[in-house]
């Protein structure tokens, strides 16, 4: 049976959304169906329908994850996060990535497995964050 891998994001500049767009491909490039959505389009119920899913916010204010739309969907996710492949990304504009740090440690504490690195990128994704944002994908299109 093919691997089904969810991409949800929430961008406001668009580079959090240019990262979605990669992860997908690599979803692609290892044969698994992959469906992106953004944050306002996904439904904590869909979890059950994915063998695994990427989550991509910037960061946003003080190093959080933005807080209007992204934040409520996501924490609404976490009970479904126990043992299921994931993988996060996003941009940001400033710090250190303290925010993704964050956001790894609370999945950890979910039970979500990590399947790769996360990936931040300042800005618009270069070529180094382009290969890690498809290297995601196909490590999300493994599991099963």
């Amino acid at each position: 049976m093919m691997n089904k891998t969810a991409v949800v994001f929430w961008s406001g500049t668009g580079n959090t959304e240019e990262m979605a767009r990669l992860v997908a491909q690599g979803v692609k490039e290892k044969g698994a169906e992959c469906t992106v959505y953004t944050s306002a389009e996904f439904e904590p119920s869909f979890m059950d329908s994915f063998d695994a899913v990427a989550f991509g916010c910037p960061s946003m204010g003080v190093e959080v994850l933005e807080e209007e739309e992204f934040e409520p969907v996501f924490a609404a996710c976490e009970e479904k996060l126990k043992q299921k492949p994931i993988g996060l990304f996003g941009s940001f504009g400033w710090g250190d990535g303290e925010w993704m740090r964050n956001w790894e440690e609370r999945c950890r504490n979910d039970g979500a497995i990590l399947v790769h690195e996360s990936i931040i990128c300042n800005g618009a994704p270069d070529k180094k964050a382009t290969a890690s944002c498809r290297a995601l994908g196909r490590a999300l299109a493994e599991k099963k």
